[in-house]
């Protein structure tokens, strides 16, 4: 959409934050530009301190402006962007295959993040739990059945803001060949689930991803140091082996703000036509 005014005869704050909003989409403003002060502001509208304040509410709702107690307001800088791509799923599932070394070097933090585990700081903890009705209804198991429950989180280790959160869920009779898949000090772990699960000779055939999103809580807000107005997404992702059984889950949280998601659906051909592998474009994260 063009940049344009809001198509009423709008109060006062709002036509000064359609004026900075404006500017800002036509790149007259950039990110990290100073804006006016509060008492800039209504000097130059003539207005009250109450509407140009209402004006910078209604910039930061849009996630527009950064400001804080004592600090003069700028063009909000956009954080990191995330690229949750269906394409990684064969990428991870390839990895697999290769050496411990090779499977160490590319993970989760290179492929979405675009950026190396050392920059992050990371953690994972491990526990066993009952699956309960939900996760069984799932896994298709009965609600006392165990599950090992794996939660994983990383943050800037300038800002201690959060990069990523997910929980993940396997049953636990699934993977009790293999002890170590039980213990967090094997985090990170080169190649990923599809590698683990690959050493108690489980393959992944299909993924299914569900994406939901809703507002979030004053400690996601925090937790995420989310501009007002940001919802939070969140992705499911159900794993399942050749028989079409459920062999993990894993929840994710990501801003809406630093979040693309990038799905490719590969299409059966006709019938009698040779199939043909088109390289679709791809923004850069």
């Amino acid at each position: 959409m063009d940049p344009r005014p809001t198509a009423v005869q709008p109060p006062i704050s709002l036509r000064i934050a359609d004026d900075i909003r404006m500017q800002i989409e036509r790149q007259e403003l950039t990110p990290g530009d100073s804006l006016p002060t509060l008492a800039e502001l209504c000097q130059r509208w003539d207005c009250s301190m109450s509407a140009a304040r209402g004006a910078m509410d209604l910039l930061k709702a849009q996630g527009l402006v950064s400001a804080g107690r004592g600090k003069a307001p700028t063009v909000r800088i956009p954080p990191r962007k995330v690229v949750r791509s269906s394409e990684r799923h064969q990428v991870e599932k390839d990895l697999a295959l290769l050496t411990e070394e090779e499977r160490a070097a590319l993970g989760e933090a290179e492929t979405n993040l675009n950026m190396s585990i050392d920059d992050q700081a990371f953690s994972s903890h491990y526990d066993v739990i009952a699956a309960g009705d939900s996760l069984a209804g799932v896994f298709g198991i009965d609600a006392s059945d165990q599950i090992l429950r794996r939660r994983y989180e990383a943050k800037d280790r300038k800002t201690g803001l959060y990069l990523s959160y997910s929980v993940a869920y396997i049953p636990a009779a699934l993977i009790q060949q293999n002890p170590a898949l039980f213990d967090e000090r094997n985090e990170p772990w080169p190649g990923g689930t599809q590698h683990q699960l690959s050493t108690v000779g489980i393959e992944i055939m299909s993924i299914v991803d569900e994406v939901t999103a809703r507002m979030p809580t004053t400690v996601e807000v925090q937790a995420w140091g989310l501009a007002a107005g940001v919802p939070l997404i969140f992705c499911r992702r159900i794993s399942l082996d050749a028989t079409g059984r459920v062999v993990e889950v894993s929840d994710a949280d990501y801003p809406a703000d630093r979040t693309e998601l990038h799905f490719v659906t590969p299409l059966k051909p006709w019938p009698g036509k040779p199939r043909q592998r088109v390289k679709l474009p791809r923004k850069d994260a």
